[in-house]
């Protein structure tokens, strides 16, 4: 999967672990804020109906992909297109004057890869899940052999050893749907979705400070929605990045967003992961789940993203500084029936 920032790659088995005891039968699970949908594939894997929503189209992709598709009826066709990808020669379109001449984000040889490949794709007629499924590839393909620290808010001043690798799509691991589980991805903002669908568990993993993930990760939005926009600056960013703004991204306003999210969410157990970097504190947050029941909260310690530990680049992607802080904590909350379950297994873990 791509290297993504706030991801959690490490949590992944300890948020399952959750899931199982608040909901010991399995049971459906909402995603808000799916992001890579890494979670939404572990809970999946684990026997769990997963709903898997992002307001992001790159990130709804992936969940179509890793939620939403039934491993066994797309995955020979995917690996058909695949390989007739892989042996496109490259033609220099949008990708390669946007991400390789205005900017240094991809080689000129696999820009023009991703040129040919996307707009191949864009001529075919597959169903959702498929498409899904073939842009993952390509998204994730590109992610290989990008030059940056691993978000897209500037480039490397030299290229990365890994942006002159020859671009290759793999088929990502699609699973099969859990016997008898409902799996499929929503693009709703994620107080509509809450509202929208029950489920017995509904995790959230909101933004939890400045940093946006369409800002991060806008050439994935690009190169899912295939609209070639207007870009700016030095990252040559798509310029809905200016009007697309998150409440969770701003200090005044993220409280008022989770609470709202929190109020409309259909579950008999919320599990919340919320960051010690974020702007809320960890007081805060219990206040807001309170009127849900019980809660309990556990810490994990954990390396922060892999930009973070290469350091701090300029724009021009020199390195100019070392980040002090290479690690962090992720603070799980779990209100509700599964917060009893948990506080009758370990009582310490009542809320202060």
């Amino acid at each position: 999967m791509i290297k993504y920032l706030g991801s959690k790659r490490l949590l992944v088995d300890q948020i399952v672990d959750l899931c199982r005891l608040a909901s010991p039968g399995g049971g459906r699970v909402l995603d808000l804020f799916s992001g890579t949908s890494r979670v939404g594939h572990g809970l999946k894997s684990a026997g769990f109906g997963v709903i898997a929503n992002d307001h992001n189209a790159f990130a709804h992709t992936l969940g179509m992909c890793y939620v939403q598709a039934h491993g066994p009826t797309v995955e020979a066709n995917a690996l058909a297109i695949i390989e007739e990808l892989n042996a496109l020669p490259g033609e220099a379109g949008y990708v390669t004057e946007t991400y390789c001449v205005r900017s240094r984000f991809f080689h000129p040889d696999n820009g023009a890869r991703i040129d040919a490949m996307r707009e191949r794709i864009a001529q075919m007629e597959l169903s959702p899940e498929l498409r899904a499924v073939v842009l993952t590839s390509l998204i994730e393909a590109a992610d290989r052999v990008d030059s940056t620290t691993g978000v897209q808010m500037a480039y490397l001043k030299s290229w990365a050893p890994r942006a002159g690798n020859p671009i290759r799509l793999r088929l990502p691991r699609i699973l099969p749907h859990p016997p008898g589980r409902v799996c499929s991805a929503l693009r709703l903002e994620a107080g509509e979705a809450a509202g929208l669908v029950p489920a017995d568990i509904a995790y959230l993993d909101p933004p939890y400070n400045q940093h946006s993930y369409l800002g991060n990760y806008h050439i994935w939005e690009t190169l899912v929605r295939w609209d070639k926009p207007e870009v700016y600056g030095v990252a040559c960013k798509r310029v809905d990045c200016r009007q697309r703004k998150s409440a969770f991204n701003s200090k005044r306003l993220i409280s008022g967003a989770l609470g709202e999210v929190i109020d409309a969410v259909d579950a008999p157990t919320l599990i919340l992961s919320f960051s010690d970097e974020g702007y809320l504190t960890r007081e805060q947050i219990e206040a807001m789940l309170a009127p849900r029941g019980a809660v309990a909260v556990l810490d994990r310690d954990h390396p922060r993203y892999v930009g973070c530990r290469i350091g701090i680049h300029n724009q021009q992607g020199r390195r100019v500084g070392r980040v002090g802080k290479v690690r962090n904590t992720e603070r799980f909350f779990v209100a509700g029936v599964g917060a009893e379950r948990l506080l009758e297994a370990a009582p310490e873990l009542a809320a202060a």
